[in-house]
C-alpha cells in the first residue's frame, strides 16, 4: 500500500492515516498495542508492559507470541504504508520496542503543542484560533475501542482531561472579548456529558449570567448541586459556590446584558444527565404540586450498580416537550432495572408517576406474533391495553363508574387526563410500537419511558423517541453487582480468583450475575471455585443460569418466540457458527434463502439484540446467546423448541456447514482472482459444490484484500470446523485460497492453519492439493528463517505437482525451492536449473504469473554470478509478457525485471541504455505505488549518475 503519510490518530478510534486511506490495523487488540506505543514514542517499552496494557486483567497463555505477531503486523503496516520515507520505523530493541518517529506526526502531540501556544499569545482572538484548531483535532473519546480498562484506560482519562482543560479555557478566551454567548454554547455540550464536573458547571453559570441569561444560570447551579448530592453525597465545592454568590450578589463589573448579543448558534437549554429537571414547558422551580398524584412506581431496584453513562443518556433524552425514550438491549442486560432507578431519583419533578408492566414476552405474549394489542377493525386499544387504560385513569382520580366502556373512548379520556399535567409514565417490557402509542401522555412537560428488547423503530418515526441501549457490564462492574447481589463481600474476598472467574462467565449479563448470586447464597458453606468449575462447562452453563423459571435461556426463549420464522431458523444456526462473525452472504449459505432474506433475519435479530453490528454489515453474537443458539442447533427437532416453526426437519445439522464452506470458498476463489488476475485459480470448487447464493462485491484489488483480512479469522475458524466435520475436500481448500493473504503477509503465524490444511490433503491422498500446501508451507518457513524445515517440505512439492499432472503448481513449487536452496547457501547449479525449469513449466500452462517469478529470482541469481547477458536474455522474455492489466502482480514484478536488467547493463557499461532503464522502472514503480521498487530504483540510478 503506497501513499503519503498524514498523522497517527489517538484523539478518537486509534489509526493511521495516509494519503490514500487509513491503514487496515486489524483488531481491537492491535490498534491497542499501536496506542501503547504512540503514547510513548521513541521510547523502548519492554514487552511485559506492552502486555499489560492489552490485557489489563490477565493476559493468556500465548499473550507474548500474540503481541510479537502484532507487533510484526504493525511492522509490515507500517512498511507498506511508507512509513520509513517520514523517519517512522518500529524497532526492536532486546525484549522491548520502540516506535522511533517525529513527534509531530501524532495528532496528540500537536494538540498539546497548540494548547501550550495558545496560554501564551498576548491577543485573545489569537489564542482562540489557535485552541480551536487544537480541539479540532479530536475526532471522537481518546483511545475509541481500545481503551477498556488498566493503563490504556488512564491514558484516555488523561488526554480526556486536557482536552477539557482547553474548552475551559477556550470558554474564558471567548469571556475575554466579550462573546459570553459563544462560550455559554461551547461549554453547554461538556456540562451534559460531564455533569459533575464542577469548574465546568460554574464556567457555564458565569456565561450564562454575562449573556443575560440570569435564573438560567441559577437553574443550573441548583440542577448540578441535587446531582452532586444524589450520586456523590456531597456538597458544591468552592469554585461552584462563589460562582453562585457572584450571581447572586449582581457581579458589578460583568453586569447581565439588557439585551444579549447574537450567538453563533442557538444555546440549548441547558440538559441533565443522570437526574432530571422538569420538561421545558414546566417551571423548573415550581414543585409545589410535584408528588402530588398517583406514584405507581415498583419499590427501586435492589443491588444496583454501575450505568452512570446510560442513565446520563436517559436523562438527557427525557429533556424534551413531550419526552419518549426507548430504553432497549438484549434480554437480562438490567433494561427494567435502570430506567426505575432513573424513573426513582427523578420521581419528585413530576406531578404524577404511571408503571405498567406491558408483558410483551411472556409465554402469553408468544400467542399473539403480532404483538399489536389492537382491537380488530376498531384502530384503538384493545383488551389488554384497555386493561392498563382503566389502572391509570383511576390513578389519576377517575371514579371506577365513569370510566368509559370502548377502548376507544378510553384512550380519548387518558388523553385530556394528561395533557395539563407533568406525568412520568414507565412502560416495562413492550413488545410493539403499536401497544405503546395508546399509553404516551399528552402533556408537554410529560416524559414517557419504554423498556424493550426491540428496537421500536416505530416510536422514533412516529413519536420521534429517542433510544438508550443497555448493554452487558464490563469486569470491575460485573465484580461489582456479584457482591452487590451476594451480600458476602468476605466470601468473594477470601476467593478473588473464583470471583472473578465467575464474573468472567456470566459475559458481563447482570441476569446472569444475579442467577449466579443466588446459587452462592443457596450454598453458604460451599467454596467458589467448585462452582466456577461447573459453570466452565459450556454444556452445563445455561442450565446452570436458569433457576425455576428465571434465567438466561427462559428470557432467550421468550425473545426469539417473538422474532418470526426466518429469524428463528438464522438464530439456530448460528449456534455452530464457524467464526466470530458473518454477513448476510454467509447468512444466505447457512439458511439457503436470498442475501436479502438473510439481511432481513439479520436486522430482526439485531432489533432483538440476539446478535451486534459489530462492523458495518457484520454481526456477531454474545457468548451466552450463542451457547443458547448452540442448544437449539443441537437439540432434536421435535423436543427443542415444539412451538417453534422455525425448524426446519429437511436441514441435517451438517447440510448448512457445507453450505457455508463451499460459499467461502467459492467467495476467496473470486477475491483471490481479482487480486492475482495474473494467476491461475489454486483449486476449483468441490465437485459437489451447493449453489451458489451470491457474494459480496468485490471490484478491485483493494477491495478483495481487504475481504480476506476481514474474513481471516472466519476462514481459519472454517477450516477447523471442515477438518472437525471430516470435510477434508473443504478443509485443504480454505486453506489453500488463502495464498494472496500468506504471500502478503508472510510472517503473520499462518504454520499453524498451514499444518491444519496439509494434514488434510494427506489424509485424502490428493497429490495436487498436498502441492499446493507443502509449497505454501515451504515459502512461509523461508521467510521465517526455518530453512531446514522449509526443504522438508518443498524438495516434495514439485514431485506431488508433476504427479498430479499440474505444471504451473509444480512451477511455482520449484521456484519456492529454489528460493529456499539459495538462502541455505547452495553453491551447485541446482536453484538455477530450478528456476529455469520453472519458467519453462509455467509458460507451457499459461501461467502469466508464476512465469515471471520465476524469471525474476532467475534474473537476481544471474546477477549473483556476474552473468550479465544471461541477465539480459532473461528480463528480456520477462519484459515481452503481458498480463491481464494493472490491478495485478504483473507489473510489479516487471518493474523487478527492469531494475535488474539497468543493473546488468551499468555492469556491461552501457550507461544510457541503462539510465532508461531504470528510469522507466522508476515511473513505472512510482504509477503502481511499488515502494520497494522506488527505492531501489533509485539506488541503482545514483550508481549510474556518478
Amino acid at each position: 500500500m503506497g501513499g503519503t503519510f498524514v498523522e497517527f490518530r489517538l484523539l478518537g478510534t486509534v489509526a493511521v492515516d495516509t494519503g490514500s486511506g487509513e491503514l487496515p490495523l486489524g483488531p481491537a487488540k492491535r490498534r491497542g498495542l499501536l496506542a501503547a506505543l504512540l503514547l510513548r514514542p521513541n521510547t523502548a517499552i519492554p514487552l511485559d508492559q506492552l502486555i499489560d496494557s492489552l490485557w489489563p486483567e490477565g493476559p493468556p497463555a500465548r499473550a507474548r507470541t500474540v503481541a510479537q505477531g502484532h507487533v510484526s503486523r504493525l511492522r509490515a503496516l507500517l512498511a507498506q504504508g511508507g512509513a520509513e520515507m517520514w523517519g517512522v520505523e518500529l524497532v526492536t530493541h532486546g525484549d522491548a520496542y520502540v516506535l522511533e518517529m517525529p513527534e509531530s506526526l501524532l495528532d496528540a502531540y500537536r494538540f498539546e503543542e497548540l494548547v501550550r501556544h495558545a496560554a501564551v499569545q498576548r491577543a485573545p482572538d489569537d489564542a482562540a484560533a489557535l485552541l480551536r484548531e487544537a480541539l479540532a483535532l479530536w475526532q471522537g473519546p481518546a483511545l475509541v475501542g481500545v481503551a477498556t480498562d488498566g493503563p490504556l484506560r488512564v491514558a484516555a482519562d488523561g488526554l480526556e482531561e486536557s482536552r477539557l482543560s482547553a474548552v475551559e479555557q477556550l470558554a474564558n478566551t471567548y469571556g475575554e472579548f466579550g462573546e459570553h454567548a459563544r462560550a455559554a454554547s461551547l461549554l453547554h455540550a461538556e456540562v451534559v456529558a460531564h455533569p459533575m464536573r464542577e469548574t465546568l458547571a460554574a464556567a457555564l453559570m458565569r456565561a450564562l449570567y454575562r449573556s443575560g441569561r440570569q435564573s438560567d444560570a441559577i437553574d443550573q447551579y441548583h440542577r448540578t448541586r441535587k446531582l452532586l448530592a444524589d450520586e456523590l453525597g456531597v456538597d458544591p465545592g468552592s469554585a461552584l459556590r462563589d460562582a453562585y454568590a457572584e450571581i447572586l450578589a449582581g457581579d458589578e463589573a460583568q453586569p447581565p446584558a439588557a439585551a444579549p448579543a447574537p450567538a453563533p448558534a442557538p444555546v440549548p437549554e441547558p440538559e441533565p444527565a443522570a437526574t432530571p429537571e422538569p420538561a421545558p414547558a414546566a417551571d423548573p422551580t415550581d414543585t409545589a404540586d410535584a408528588v402530588t398524584g398517583p406514584d405507581l412506581l415498583p419499590r427501586p431496584p435492589r443491588g444496583f450498580v454501575g450505568r452512570a453513562g446510560e442513565l446520563a443518556a436517559i436523562g438527557a433524552a427525557a429533556h424534551r416537550e413531550h419526552a419518549v425514550v426507548v430504553i432497549t438491549g438484549p434480554a437480562g442486560a438490567g433494561k427494567t432495572a435502570a430506567t426505575l432507578q432513573w424513573a426513582h431519583a427523578a420521581r419528585e419533578h413530576y406531578d404524577a408517576v404511571l408503571f405498567a408492566d406491558l408483558h410483551g414476552f411472556s409465554d402469553e405474549s408468544a400467542d399473539d406474533p403480532g404483538g399489536t394489542g389492537l382491537t380488530a377493525g376498531t384502530g384503538a386499544a384493545g383488551p389488554e391495553i384497555a386493561d392498563v387504560l382503566r389502572e391509570f385513569l383511576i390513578a389519576l382520580g377517575v371514579p371506577g363508574r365513569e370510566l368509559p366502556e370502548t377502548p376507544g373512548a378510553l384512550a380519548a379520556a387518558y388523553r385530556a387526563r394528561t395533557e395539563r399535567r407533568r406525568p412520568l409514565v414507565v412502560l416495562d417490557n413492550a413488545r410493539t410500537a403499536a401497544q405503546v402509542r395508546p399509553l404516551l401522555p399528552a402533556g408537554p412537560g410529560s416524559a414517557a419511558l419504554v423498556t424493550s428488547r426491540l428496537r421500536l423503530d416505530g416510536l422514533a418515526v412516529t413519536e420521534l423517541a429517542r433510544t438508550v441501549g443497555i448493554g452487558v457490564l464490563d469486569g470491575a462492574a460485573s465484580a461489582e453487582l456479584l457482591a452487590a447481589a451476594t451480600g458476602a463481600e468476605d466470601r468473594l474476598a477470601a476467593e478473588p480468583a473464583a470471583a472473578a472467574r465467575l464474573a468472567e462467565l456470566c459475559a458481563g449479563l447482570p441476569l446472569a450475575l444475579r442467577v449466579v448470586a443466588a446459587r452462592i447464597n443457596a450454598r453458604p458453606d460451599r467454596p467458589l471455585a467448585p462452582l466456577a468449575d461447573e459453570l466452565a462447562d459450556e454444556q452445563r452453563r445455561l442450565a446452570l443460569l436458569d433457576i425455576d423459571d428465571t434465567g438466561v435461556a427462559a428470557a432467550l426463549r421468550l425473545t426469539l418466540l417473538a422474532l418470526p420464522a426466518g429469524a428463528r431458523l438464522l438464530f439456530r444456526r448460528l449456534g455452530d457458527l464457524p467464526g466470530p462473525d458473518l454477513d448476510r452472504h454467509a447468512a444466505a449459505a447457512l439458511t439457503a434463502t436470498s442475501p436479502a432474506d438473510a439481511a432481513t433475519a439479520l436486522d430482526r435479530l439485531a432489533a432483538a439484540h440476539l446478535v451486534t453490528e459489530r462492523a458495518p454489515g457484520r454481526y456477531g453474537m454474545h457468548d451466552l446467546v450463542r451457547l443458547y443458539a448452540r442448544g437449539l442447533a443441537r437439540a432434536d427437532d421435535d423436543t427443542a423448541d415444539p412451538a417453534d416453526p422455525g425448524t426446519d426437519p429437511a436441514d441435517t445439522a451438517r447440510e448448512p456447514l457445507v453450505r457455508l464452506l463451499d460459499h467461502y470458498v467459492r467467495t476467496a476463489l473470486r477475491a483471490a482472482a481479482v487480486a492475482e488476475p495474473d494467476g491461475l485459480p489454486c483449486c476449483a470448487p468441490p465437485p459437489d459444490a451447493r449453489p451458489d447464493l451470491g457474494g459480496p462485491r468485490l471490484p478491485d484489488r483493494a477491495s478483495a484484500l481487504d475481504w480476506f483480512a476481514a474474513q481471516r479469522e472466519n476462514l481459519a475458524a472454517a477450516a477447523a470446523a471442515a477438518h472437525a466435520a471430516g470435510l477434508d475436500d473443504r478443509a485443504w481448500r480454505l486453506v489453500a485460497v488463502q495464498r494472496p493473504s500468506i504471500v502478503g503477509y508472510v510472517r503473520d503465524d499462518w504454520m499453524p492453519l498451514l499444518e491444519q490444511g496439509l494434514a488434510a490433503a494427506v489424509r485424502l491422498g490428493d497429490p495436487d492439493a498436498e502441492a499446493r500446501l507443502r509449497t505454501l508451507c515451504g515459502w512461509v518457513l523461508t521467510e521465517e528463517g526455518r530453512l531446514a524445515q522449509a526443504l522438508e517440505h518443498l524438495e516434495l512439492a514439485p514431485a506431488l505437482a508433476a504427479r498430479a499432472g499440474d505444471p504451473a503448481a509444480e512451477a511455482t513449487a520449484l521456484v519456492n525451492l529454489a528460493v529456499a536452496l539459495d538462502r541455505d547457501g547452495a553453491t551447485g547449479p541446482e536453484p538455477l536449473t530450478h528456476m529455469t525449469r520453472a519458467a519453462e513449466l509455467a509458460r507451457t500452462a499459461g501461467d502469466v504469473q508464476t512465469e515471471l517469478l520465476a524469471l525474476e529470482h532467475r534474473a537476481r541469481h544471474l546477477l549473483a554470478l556476474d552473468d550479465h547477458q544471461a541477465v539480459l536474455a532473461c528480463t528480456e522474455r520477462g519484459l515481452a509478457l503481458h498480463g491481464t492489466g494493472p490491478e495485478g502482480v504483473a507489473p510489479l514484478r516487471q518493474t523487478l525485471l527492469r531494475i535488474a536488467r539497468g543493473t546488468a547493463l551499468i555492469a556491461l557499461d552501457r550507461t544510457e541504455e541503462a539510465r532508461a532503464c531504470l528510469h522507466q522502472a522508476h515511473e513505472d514503480a512510482s504509477r503502481h505505488g511499488f515502494e520497494d521498487g522506488i527505492r531501489m530504483a533509485k539506488a541503482q540510478l545514483t550508481r549510474v549518475e556518478r
